[in-house]
């Protein structure tokens, strides 16, 4: 048969097995190696403590125990436990479970039976046990093969299911999980399931006020213009109040499914909110004046929700059940109902609220001028904006490539140059910054109008009107790793926590590593991250009286392009920048960007971590 001819032996049928580790993307997003709350390991832990929750849910044990070390992960609930006869069933048969039984679980996050099966596939050793009516069943599988099925025997243990995974490290490269990630995804648990007690190695996490808590701990530390407003009903539960910083920030759920791309549910809630406020103080206020600085949390239950991907980050559905009332109305009904009686009740809450919009209004129009002239500026340059060297595809355009889009900001054009040469047109852009930005700290958005590469990196990334609109998956800033390069990455973060923190706390923002030196003989060449990964290479390229050559990276515009491709590929190294809950964005800035110079000489000090050099 001539190589690419297509015929009856190029039809190939996988298992279930091997098509999950075929495609795992389908099945569990992207990969990733534990530094991203959404890399796959992180879904694969939400997998199966999504079961035990649903047997909260439904009335079955109140307590979860997780233990997860940097490699292995155990999760035991007490609910009412597989049935015996169908525990290996359940997790080595796809589109077996007991989700599709409607009156067996109702508004639960697993309707397709694929994602234990997906756990299973996916790990190393993949251990499952049942405890329920006085016996144990167990059942051990290697990457999805069955390779222990033990009888049941007689137990004193309490009913309930344990499952413990090692992730497939052939799967999931130099993956490690991250306590503070974890931390975060449990509190989400907690805050969304009142009278649920999880035990997070040791730890024990519960929230008696359910988003109410949530958004106290969001919102610590920050200024916020009036105390939470707290609604809950049937089904729904929302935690609503207003900061000072700009954007909008938003914690959406369904089902106890943390939607971190938000869907139909955000979207109504915003419309609702905006049509309630308007209605209350009888004046079309602009949407954006009424939700600038908003800060909510917004959960919703519901009968079969249909998201629109296997990793749930995005609610698709139309109703709250099937053939029920519009998912829309339902949310702008609750909210009216709620939100104008409250405020009418709360004449503080109203009058700041109020005075909130107001200022936001009255900012919108002092730029109003100044940002016509940078829009038609803008527009000019995009005609031929020798800052930006786009790509192809962007963020939403293409399945496949959307999660892939990248803007590259740089210093310099001979950054730039090296990168534009080796990136990817299809998915990677670059944007070329002139010498260090300006320092926004403490600045209105007027001067993001007025100062032209503020304004033409906002255009870039079509940002202006909010991130829904954003043209890259991920921002990556790749500055020179010596003191002007850091100092210029401090003030591109200072220019996106100042004005857009949303995309920082959405995961969009990253710190490009590069390799600072390079080690080689004449057969091999080894890029190092740093000096532990230097003295290893020279170790292990020196032999006899052959010493290796050492050449240190001083910029990257020193870095020739084919040398870049290597690291700007599939085996890219991004450090992402993340936002604790605890964190205050104004306090983080006034810290590291304002005048007080005396704390942070000390904090330097203190912290000064000093290399030796290699001989």
């Amino acid at each position: 048969m001539a190589k690419g001819d297509y015929t009856e032996d190029s039809i190939k049928s996988l298992d279930w097995r091997q098509h999950i580790r075929l495609r795992p993307g389908m099945y569990i997003g992207k990969l990733g190696n534990g530094q991203h709350t959404d890399d796959g390991i992180y879904v694969l832990v939400k997998e199966v403590i999504d079961n035990a929750i649903d047997e909260f849910v439904m009335g079955y044990g109140a307590t979860i125990e997780i233990d997860v070390n940097e490699y292995n992960v155990r999760v035991r609930d007490y609910g009412r436990g597989i049935p015996l006869g169908k525990v290996v069933d359940c997790v080595s048969k796809i589109n077996t479970g007991a989700k599709y039984d409607s009156e067996a679980f109702k508004k639960t996050v697993g309707l397709n039976g694929v994602g234990t099966k997906a756990v299973n596939a996916l790990s190393e050793r993949f251990l499952i046990s049942s405890t329920r009516e006085g016996k144990t069943k167990q059942a051990e599988f290697s990457q999805g093969e069955l390779i222990k099925d033990l009888a049941p025997k007689a137990s004193k243990d309490k009913s309930g299911t344990l499952v413990e995974f090692t992730p497939d490290s052939r799967i999931f490269s130099n993956y490690r999980f991250r306590p503070e990630l974890l931390q975060e995804l449990i509190w989400n648990y907690a805050y969304l399931n009142k009278g649920l007690t999880l035990i997070y190695n040791g730890e024990t996490y519960q929230a008696k006020s359910g988003l109410l808590d949530l958004l106290r701990a969001k919102t610590q530390g920050m200024d916020v213009v009036y105390p939470i407003m707290y609604f809950q009903g049937d089904d729904i539960e929302i935690a609503v109040t207003h900061g000072t910083q700009y954007g909008e920030d938003y914690y959406t759920f369904v089902n106890g499914q943390y939607t971190t791309m938000g869907g139909t549910h955000l979207s109504a809630f915003r419309e609702g909110f905006v049509k309630t406020v308007r209605d209350f103080y009888k004046k079309d206020f602009d949407a954006a004046d009424i939700r600038m600085g908003i800060i909510a949390a917004v959960s919703v239950r519901i009968q079969e929700p249909v998201f629109e991907s296997q990793t749930k980050t995005k609610l698709g559905s139309q109703a709250i059940f099937p053939d029920g009332p519009p998912l829309r109305a339902w949310v702008i009904e609750f909210m009216g109902k709620e939100l104008e009686p409250f405020l009418h009740k709360n004449k503080n809450i109203a009058q700041a609220l109020q005075t909130k919009i107001l200022d936001s209004e009255k900012e919108r129009k002092e730029i109003a001028g100044i940002r016509k002239i940078a829009g038609a500026r803008a527009k000019r340059a995009n005609l031929f904006n020798k800052k930006l060297r786009d790509c192809r595809f962007h963020l939403g355009e293409n399945q496949k490539l959307s999660e892939a889009s990248t803007l590259f900001i740089t210093e310099g054009d001979s950054a730039s140059g090296s990168l534009t040469k080796a990136r990817d047109p299809l998915t990677q852009a670059v944007f070329s910054l002139r010498g260090k930005p300006l320092n926004s700290f403490g600045l209105t958005k007027k001067i993001v109008y007025e100062n032209e590469e503020f304004n033409l990196l906002q255009h870039a990334l079509n940002i202006e009107e909010g991130i829904e609109g954003l043209r890259y998956n991920r921002i990556v800033i790749s500055t020179d790793a010596d003191v002007d390069g850091m100092h210029i990455r401090l003030l591109i973060l200072t220019f996106f926590l100042q004005f857009f923190p949303e995309l920082v706390r959405r995961g969009h923002v990253y710190i490009l590593q590069t390799p600072l030196f390079r080690v080689r003989d004449k057969k091999d060449t080894i890029y190092c991250y740093d000096e532990t990964e230097k003295r290893k290479a020279v170790t292990r390229l020196s032999k006899g009286q052959n010493k290796a050559e050492i050449t240190r990276f001083k910029g990257l515009g020193e870095i020739s392009p084919d040398e870049f491709k290597a690291f700007i590929g599939e085996d890219i190294r991004l450090d992402p920048v993340r936002l604790s809950d605890e964190t205050s964005v104004a306090k983080l800035l006034g810290y590291y960007m304002g005048k007080n110079s005396p704390d942070r000489q000390s904090f330097i000090i203190n912290n000064l971590k000093v290399e030796e050099a290699l001989t």
